[in-house]
């Protein structure tokens, strides 16, 4: 899929157009990692970066990679976990 931004000239004097382009790709994915949209993998994709520097932008824009709730840690930890012998 592809969109098109209209961003006049103004805004961006002394940005270079392609560092521009990957700002805006970088934000779309992290805004649509943190609402739950896609995953962190997908959200990689989208921004055309690694796991690692993904993971160094969320912890940047105090976006947390790992998001479990109080419910779901609850249930984990009541769990009877049985080792094998």
């Amino acid at each position: 899929m592809q969109f098109t931004i209209q961003i006049p000239d103004i805004y961006f004097v002394n940005e270079r157009k392609q560092n521009v382009e990957k700002q805006i790709k970088l934000y779309i994915a992290l805004m649509m990692f943190q609402s739950g949209q896609v995953s962190a993998g997908a959200a990689c994709e989208i921004a055309g970066i690694d796991r690692y520097t993904f993971i160094e932008k969320c912890q940047q824009y105090n976006i947390p990679v790992i998001n479990f709730n109080v419910g779901e840690i609850k249930d984990e930890m009541q769990q009877d976990i049985t080792l094998p012998k």
